[in-house]
């Protein structure tokens, strides 16, 4: 994929949700609510401080996150349908 987020954006790929409960039940698309849990595809270099140098990003590509029911901003790119958001907007990554 080409494509490089700048300052302290990253590039997140949604975790696809499960499709039946624990119980068998198959929910809906309708029903879905969206996940708030994702991969990491694509980090920028970082933010710049107040003296002008880069601060690099806590995250990396292939990190598995948790980030905000309403972070980032919905992409389509090469058909897939992908998230950009800022490092602060990230709430967490699972080990």
């Amino acid at each position: 994929m080409a494509f490089r987020p700048l300052g302290d954006r990253v590039l997140v790929r949604r975790v696809e949700e499960e499709e039946k409960t624990k119980g068998g039940i198959i929910i809906p698309d309708t029903a879905k609510e969206k996940p708030q849990e994702g991969k990491v595809i694509a980090v920028g270099p970082g933010a710049r401080d107040e003296h002008g140098k880069v601060q690099p990003l806590d995250l990396k590509a292939g990190d598995r996150i948790l980030f905000g029911k309403w972070s980032g901003s919905e992409i389509k790119l090469e058909g897939e349908d992908l998230l950009i958001m800022k490092e602060s907007d990230v709430l967490g990554v699972l080990d």
